[in-house]
C-alpha cells in the first residue's frame, strides 16, 4: 500500500486549487482578468489579474462569537402612545382613539390588564373618526378572541377563535401591510393566534396613504382591572439581510464609534409583511445593535415595505437601493432606488423610488453599490424565475457620476440556482463579491471580473445567510449575518426569521 498524500492546507480547500478554478469561472465570460469583455460582456474590470494564493481574504477563519433575536411587536425608539396604568372606570373604558396614528402601514397595540373580571372584554387596533376600525378584540363572557373591520357603518367579523383568558394578561394588534395579526402574552411574551389578509385587503386597503392616513392607534379595556397601553411603529419578529452602510469607497459609515446597517425586520407573514430598517452597532459589543430609523417606499400610490438593499454615502447624498419586496408576486420583483439629502439614520422616512435600469432582463433583488478606481460596482441577484425560485449573483459597471446610469453587465453565476446576497467587501486592498450559496451551503468568493476564486472560511447557518463583512478596529473581521429560525411557523408560516448570527475572525 502506498503512503497517503500530503493532507491539502485549508487555504487549498477554500481555493479548490489553482487548475480548478477555470471550472468555478461559470459566472464569467471566460476572458483573462482584465482583457476586454466579449460582445455584451465589454466592460470586464482592467485589474491586475489576482493570484488566489496571495489574497488575503483566504487567510480569514470565522468562528460564531454571538447569536441573539430582536422581537418588539412596538419598535423600540418608536413608540407613539403609552398609557399606564389606565383604571378601568376611566372614559378609557371604551374605544379610546388615540391622536396618532402610523406613518405606514406597520403596526401594533399593545394592551396589558390586570385581574381581568367575568364580564371583561379588550380592543386593540386602528380607527377612524367616522366610526370605522380595524380591531382585534376579546370578550370573557364569550370567550371569543375576533378579528373585525367595520365599514359604512357595518361590522364584518374575518376570524374567531374561542380563547380563555384569565388573571394577568396582554393582547396585541399587528398590522404588516395589510395582514392583520392578534396575539396573546400570558407570561410566555407573544404568541401570535389568529391572522388574515386576504379578507382584510378584500375590505380595506391600508396600503392606500389616504385610507391610513384617516386611522389612529385604538384601544379598550372594559372591567379589566387596570390597564396599561404601547402603540407605535410595529417592529420585528427576527432580523434578516444585513448590509453595511458604507462611503461609496467601501468604507464603513461611522458615527462615534459605531456602524450602520440596514437590515430587514421579518414581520408577522411573507416577503409583503416585512419592512426596512437601519440599525447602529459597536463593533465591540454587536448584542448592543440600536434600532435607529425606519424607511417605507410610496410608490404606485401604495406606502409599501420594500427591503433588503443598501444605503451609500457620496459626498452630501446619500444613494438609496432596495428590493421591490413590498408588493411581491412572481415576476415582478426588481431593484428600486433614489437619491435622497435627509439623514437616513434618524427617524422615519418614506422613500420615493423608481425601478433601476439593471442591464437584466429577469428579475432582480439585493442591489450593493461601491465605486473602485473610479468605477462603481453594482451587485445584484439576477432571477430568471420565482416560481420556482432561481437565482444567482451578478455584477455590472458603470463609470458614470450616478451608479445607475449607462450600467453595462460583466458576468452572472448562471450555474448556481440559490444564491443571493451578493456583499462588495475590500480586504487588504482588494474588492470582492461575496455570496451565500444555498445549495452548496458556503460563501463562495468573487473578483471584480466575475470569476469565482474560492469560498470564505465560515460557518453557514440555516437558511441562505448574506455575509457582511465589517472590520474590527479591535482587530480582525466581523461577519454579521441570519438564520431561517421561524418566530412562529405554525401560526404564521414561512417569513418570520431569523437570529442575528455574529461570527469574527481568529
Amino acid at each position: 500500500m502506498s503512503p497517503a498524500g500530503p493532507r491539502p492546507s485549508r487555504r487549498a480547500l477554500l481555493l479548490g486549487s489553482v487548475a480548478g478554478l477555470g471550472a468555478l469561472a461559470a459566472c464569467s465570460d471566460g476572458s483573462p482578468v482584465g482583457a476586454p469583455g466579449p460582445p455584451g460582456r465589454p466592460n470586464a474590470t482592467p485589474r491586475t489579474p489576482l493570484i488566489p494564493q496571495e489574497a488575503a481574504i483566504f487567510d480569514l477563519s470565522f468562528t460564531t462569537v454571538d447569536r441573539f433575536r430582536p422581537v418588539e411587536l412596538v419598535a423600540p425608539g418608536f413608540v407613539a402612545v403609552t398609557a399606564d396604568p389606565v383604571p378601568d372606570d376611566q372614559p378609557a373604558a371604551g374605544l379610546r382613539r388615540e391622536e396618532t396614528g402610523p406613518p405606514a402601514p406597520f403596526a401594533a397595540v399593545e394592551v396589558r390588564v390586570s385581574a381581568a373580571a367575568p364580564d371583561s372584554s379588550v380592543a386593540a387596533g386602528l380607527a377612524t373618526a367616522d366610526d370605522q376600525h380595524l380591531l382585534v378584540r376579546w370578550s370573557a363572557a364569550t370567550g371569543r378572541l375576533s378579528l373585525e373591520v367595520r365599514r359604512d357603518g357595518r361590522t364584518r367579523l374575518l376570524r374567531r377563535k374561542q380563547l380563555g383568558l384569565t388573571g394577568d394578561f396582554g393582547l396585541a394588534f399587528a398590522l404588516c401591510e395589510n395582514q392583520v395579526t392578534a396575539l396573546v402574552d400570558t407570561g410566555n411574551g407573544w404568541e401570535p393566534v389568529l391572522t388574515e389578509r386576504t379578507r382584510v385587503a378584500a375590505v380595506v386597503d391600508l396600503r392606500r396613504e389616504d385610507v391610513l392616513a384617516a386611522h389612529r392607534y385604538a384601544w379598550s379595556a372594559t372591567g379589566a382591572g387596570q390597564a396599561s397601553v404601547r402603540a407605535g411603529i410595529f417592529g420585528m419578529t427576527g432580523l434578516r439581510d444585513p448590509h453595511l452602510v458604507q462611503d461609496a469607497d467601501g468604507t464603513p459609515y461611522t458615527r462615534d464609534g459605531r456602524v450602520f446597517l440596514t437590515w430587514t425586520c421579518a414581520g408577522l407573514g411573507f416577503f409583503q409583511q416585512a419592512h426596512w430598517t437601519v440599525w447602529s452597532m459597536d463593533p465591540a459589543a454587536p448584542e448592543e445593535m440600536r434600532l435607529e430609523s425606519q424607511l417605507f417606499t410610496r410608490r404606485d400610490g401604495l406606502l409599501l415595505g420594500d427591503h433588503a438593499g443598501q444605503l451609500v454615502r457620496d459626498g452630501d447624498r446619500w444613494w438609496v437601493a432596495t428590493s421591490s419586496w413590498g408588493d411581491f408576486e412572481p415576476g415582478s420583483i426588481h431593484v428600486r432606488h433614489c437619491e435622497s439629502g435627509d439623514d437616513l439614520l434618524t427617524g422615519v422616512h418614506v422613500l420615493e423610488t423608481e425601478a433601476t435600469p439593471l442591464p437584466t432582463e429577469h428579475g432582480s433583488w439585493d442591489p450593493a453599490i461601491t465605486r473602485v478606481d473610479g468605477t462603481w460596482q453594482v451587485g445584484f441577484v439576477e432571477s430568471p424565475s420565482q416560481d420556482p425560485f432561481d437565482f444567482h449573483p451578478a455584477l455590472a459597471t458603470s463609470t458614470s457620476d450616478v451608479w445607475f446610469k449607462d450600467l453595462s453587465p460583466v458576468a452572472a453565476a448562471t450555474d448556481l440556482h440559490q444564491c443571493e446576497g451578493p456583499i462588495l467587501a475590500e480586504v487588504d486592498g482588494m474588492t470582492y463579491l461575496l455570496a451565500s450559496d444555498g445549495d452548496a451551503r458556503n460563501y463562495p468568493v468573487f473578483d471584480l471580473s466575475g470569476r469565482r476564486i474560492g469560498r470564505l472560511d465560515a460557518p453557514y447557518p440555516t437558511n441562505i445567510p448574506h455575509p457582511n463583512l465589517i472590520p474590527d478596529p479591535a482587530g480582525g473581521w466581523l461577519l454579521v449575518t441570519f438564520d431561517g429560525t421561524p418566530y412562529d411557523d405554525t401560526v404564521m408560516g414561512y417569513g418570520g426569521h431569523g437570529d442575528v448570527v455574529v461570527m469574527h475572525s481568529a
